[in-house]
Protein backbone atom coordinates (compact mmCIF):
# COMPACT_ATOMS: atom_id res chain seq x y z
CA UNK A 1 0.00 0.00 0.00
CA UNK A 2 1.37 3.42 -0.97
CA UNK A 3 1.91 6.01 1.70
CA UNK A 4 0.33 9.44 1.23
CA UNK A 5 3.69 10.87 0.21
CA UNK A 6 4.18 8.11 -2.41
CA UNK A 7 0.65 8.44 -3.77
CA UNK A 8 0.88 12.21 -4.08
CA UNK A 9 4.46 12.21 -5.33
CA UNK A 10 5.52 14.71 -2.67
CA UNK A 11 9.07 14.57 -1.34
CA UNK A 12 10.21 15.16 2.27
CA UNK A 13 9.72 17.31 4.16
CA UNK A 14 6.39 17.85 2.41
CA UNK A 15 5.65 14.16 2.18
CA UNK A 16 6.25 13.72 5.92
CA UNK A 17 3.97 16.63 6.68
CA UNK A 18 1.18 15.13 4.57
CA UNK A 19 1.64 11.75 6.31
CA UNK A 20 1.44 13.40 9.72
CA UNK A 21 -1.65 15.32 8.79
CA UNK A 22 -3.31 12.24 7.29
CA UNK A 23 -2.66 10.33 10.51
CA UNK A 24 -3.89 12.96 12.94
CA UNK A 25 -6.18 15.26 11.04
CA UNK A 26 -9.76 15.22 12.20
CA UNK A 27 -12.00 17.23 10.00
CA UNK A 28 -15.42 18.36 10.99
CA UNK A 29 -17.87 19.87 8.63
CA UNK A 30 -20.76 22.05 9.53
CA UNK A 31 -23.50 23.00 7.16
CA UNK A 32 -26.01 25.42 8.34
CA UNK A 33 -28.45 27.85 6.88
CA UNK A 34 -28.87 31.40 8.07
CA UNK A 35 -30.73 34.15 6.20
CA UNK A 36 -30.71 32.13 2.99
CA UNK A 37 -26.95 31.69 3.21
CA UNK A 38 -25.33 28.27 2.99
CA UNK A 39 -21.85 28.04 4.52
CA UNK A 40 -19.37 25.25 5.18
CA UNK A 41 -16.20 25.16 7.17
CA UNK A 42 -13.53 22.62 8.00
CA UNK A 43 -11.47 22.63 11.18
CA UNK A 44 -8.39 20.37 11.18
CA UNK A 45 -7.19 19.20 14.58
CA UNK A 46 -4.70 19.51 16.20
CA UNK A 47 -3.10 21.64 13.46
CA UNK A 48 -5.10 24.76 14.34
CA UNK A 49 -2.69 27.02 12.47
CA UNK A 50 -3.52 25.11 9.31
CA UNK A 51 -7.27 25.51 9.85
CA UNK A 52 -9.30 26.14 6.78
CA UNK A 53 -12.06 28.51 7.80
CA UNK A 54 -14.32 29.31 4.95
CA UNK A 55 -16.51 31.38 7.23
CA UNK A 56 -14.02 34.19 6.82
CA UNK A 57 -14.62 34.18 3.09
CA UNK A 58 -17.42 36.35 1.68
CA UNK A 59 -20.83 34.73 2.01
CA UNK A 60 -23.40 34.90 -0.72
CA UNK A 61 -27.16 34.88 -0.43
CA UNK A 62 -29.17 32.90 -2.95
CA UNK A 63 -30.50 36.07 -4.60
CA UNK A 64 -28.42 38.94 -3.16
CA UNK A 65 -29.24 41.62 -5.72
CA UNK A 66 -33.00 41.07 -5.67
CA UNK A 67 -33.01 40.93 -1.88
CA UNK A 68 -31.18 44.25 -1.57
CA UNK A 69 -33.43 45.89 -4.16
CA UNK A 70 -36.52 44.60 -2.39
CA UNK A 71 -35.39 46.03 0.94
CA UNK A 72 -34.55 49.38 -0.64
CA UNK A 73 -37.87 49.52 -2.43
CA UNK A 74 -39.76 48.68 0.76
CA UNK A 75 -38.02 51.46 2.68
CA UNK A 76 -38.80 53.97 -0.09
CA UNK A 77 -42.44 52.87 -0.28
CA UNK A 78 -42.87 53.22 3.47
CA UNK A 79 -41.33 56.70 3.45
CA UNK A 80 -43.55 57.78 0.54
CA UNK A 81 -46.63 56.39 2.26
CA UNK A 82 -45.92 58.28 5.48
CA UNK A 83 -45.30 61.51 3.58
CA UNK A 84 -48.53 61.08 1.60
CA UNK A 85 -50.55 60.37 4.75
CA UNK A 86 -49.48 63.69 6.25
CA UNK A 87 -51.37 65.58 3.53
CA UNK A 88 -54.10 63.04 2.83
CA UNK A 89 -57.08 65.22 3.73
CA UNK A 90 -55.92 68.66 2.64
CA UNK A 91 -58.34 68.65 -0.29
CA UNK A 92 -55.66 69.29 -2.89
CA UNK A 93 -55.61 67.50 -6.24
CA UNK A 94 -53.76 64.20 -6.44
CA UNK A 95 -51.85 62.74 -9.34
CA UNK A 96 -54.97 60.70 -10.12
CA UNK A 97 -57.04 63.88 -10.48
CA UNK A 98 -54.52 65.04 -13.08
CA UNK A 99 -54.73 61.70 -14.89
CA UNK A 100 -58.53 61.95 -14.94
CA UNK A 101 -58.25 65.48 -16.36
CA UNK A 102 -55.80 64.13 -18.99
CA UNK A 103 -53.16 66.55 -17.72
CA UNK A 104 -50.87 63.57 -17.17
CA UNK A 105 -50.80 60.86 -19.85
CA UNK A 106 -51.73 57.29 -19.01
CA UNK A 107 -52.47 54.03 -20.79
CA UNK A 108 -56.20 53.68 -20.37
CA UNK A 109 -57.63 50.15 -20.25
CA UNK A 110 -61.24 51.01 -19.46
CA UNK A 111 -63.29 54.15 -18.89
CA UNK A 112 -66.90 55.07 -18.29
CA UNK A 113 -68.70 58.03 -16.76
CA UNK A 114 -67.81 56.99 -13.19
CA UNK A 115 -64.44 55.21 -13.23
CA UNK A 116 -61.12 55.18 -15.02
CA UNK A 117 -58.78 52.19 -15.34
CA UNK A 118 -55.18 52.60 -16.48
CA UNK A 119 -51.90 50.69 -16.33
CA UNK A 120 -49.63 51.12 -13.33
CA UNK A 121 -46.30 52.71 -14.31
CA UNK A 122 -44.51 50.42 -11.85
CA UNK A 123 -46.19 47.04 -12.49
CA UNK A 124 -45.88 44.28 -9.92
CA UNK A 125 -47.30 41.63 -12.25
CA UNK A 126 -47.58 41.10 -16.03
CA UNK A 127 -50.99 42.76 -15.72
CA UNK A 128 -51.25 45.61 -13.21
CA UNK A 129 -54.09 48.06 -13.69
CA UNK A 130 -55.41 50.76 -11.35
CA UNK A 131 -59.15 51.45 -11.17
CA UNK A 132 -60.19 54.78 -9.65
CA UNK A 133 -63.43 56.72 -9.19
CA UNK A 134 -63.53 59.90 -11.24
CA UNK A 135 -65.20 61.74 -8.38
CA UNK A 136 -63.29 61.34 -5.14
CA UNK A 137 -66.18 62.53 -2.93
CA UNK A 138 -64.19 62.17 0.29
CA UNK A 139 -62.96 58.67 -0.59
CA UNK A 140 -59.30 59.32 0.03
CA UNK A 141 -59.05 55.73 1.27
CA UNK A 142 -61.36 52.84 2.09
CA UNK A 143 -61.35 53.80 5.77
CA UNK A 144 -63.34 56.89 4.80
CA UNK A 145 -66.13 54.92 3.11
CA UNK A 146 -69.71 55.64 4.14
CA UNK A 147 -73.06 54.16 3.12
CA UNK A 148 -73.45 56.89 0.51
CA UNK A 149 -70.39 55.45 -1.24
CA UNK A 150 -71.94 51.99 -1.67
CA UNK A 151 -72.85 52.54 -5.32
CA UNK A 152 -69.41 53.71 -6.44
CA UNK A 153 -67.69 50.98 -4.44
CA UNK A 154 -69.79 48.36 -6.21
CA UNK A 155 -69.13 50.04 -9.54
CA UNK A 156 -65.38 49.87 -8.93
CA UNK A 157 -65.59 46.11 -8.40
CA UNK A 158 -67.66 45.66 -11.56
CA UNK A 159 -65.05 47.69 -13.45
CA UNK A 160 -62.34 45.45 -12.01
CA UNK A 161 -64.10 42.43 -13.52
CA UNK A 162 -64.37 44.18 -16.89
CA UNK A 163 -60.64 44.97 -16.79
CA UNK A 164 -59.84 41.34 -15.98
CA UNK A 165 -61.90 40.20 -18.97
CA UNK A 166 -60.22 42.70 -21.28
CA UNK A 167 -56.77 41.59 -20.09
CA UNK A 168 -57.56 37.87 -20.36
CA UNK A 169 -57.02 37.15 -16.66
CA UNK A 170 -60.61 36.64 -15.53
CA UNK A 171 -59.82 33.07 -14.39
CA UNK A 172 -57.18 34.26 -11.94
CA UNK A 173 -56.53 37.78 -10.70
CA UNK A 174 -56.17 39.71 -7.47
CA UNK A 175 -57.84 42.93 -6.32
CA UNK A 176 -55.90 44.94 -3.76
CA UNK A 177 -56.86 48.10 -1.86
CA UNK A 178 -54.13 49.65 0.26
CA UNK A 179 -55.54 51.58 3.21
CA UNK A 180 -53.34 54.00 5.12
CA UNK A 181 -49.59 54.32 5.66
CA UNK A 182 -49.14 50.89 7.25
CA UNK A 183 -50.52 49.39 4.04
CA UNK A 184 -48.16 51.62 2.00
CA UNK A 185 -50.93 53.69 0.42
CA UNK A 186 -49.10 56.43 -1.46
CA UNK A 187 -51.95 58.22 -3.27
CA UNK A 188 -54.94 59.35 -1.22
CA UNK A 189 -57.56 58.87 -3.87
CA UNK A 190 -59.24 55.48 -3.44
CA UNK A 191 -57.97 53.02 -6.03
CA UNK A 192 -58.03 49.30 -6.74
CA UNK A 193 -54.99 47.38 -7.93
CA UNK A 194 -55.89 44.65 -10.44
CA UNK A 195 -53.02 42.14 -10.64
CA UNK A 196 -52.74 39.04 -12.79
CA UNK A 197 -50.89 37.21 -15.51
CA UNK A 198 -48.83 35.08 -13.12
CA UNK A 199 -49.36 32.61 -10.29
CA UNK A 200 -50.25 34.54 -7.14
CA UNK A 201 -48.96 33.44 -3.74
CA UNK A 202 -50.63 33.39 -0.35
CA UNK A 203 -50.33 35.11 2.00
CA UNK A 204 -49.51 38.31 0.12
CA UNK A 205 -46.69 40.52 1.37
Amino acid sequence: MLSPSQSTGLQPPFGALVEAMAATLTTSFSLFRCSRVLRAYAIPKPFSKLSIDLLRAPSYSLRPERRICHITASVNEEASAKAAAASADNGGPTIFDKIIAKEIPSTIVYEDDKVLAFRDINPQAPVHVLVIPKLRDGLTHLGKAELRHAEILGHLLCAAKIVAEKEGIVDGFRVVINNGPEACQSVYHLHLHILGGRQMKWPPG
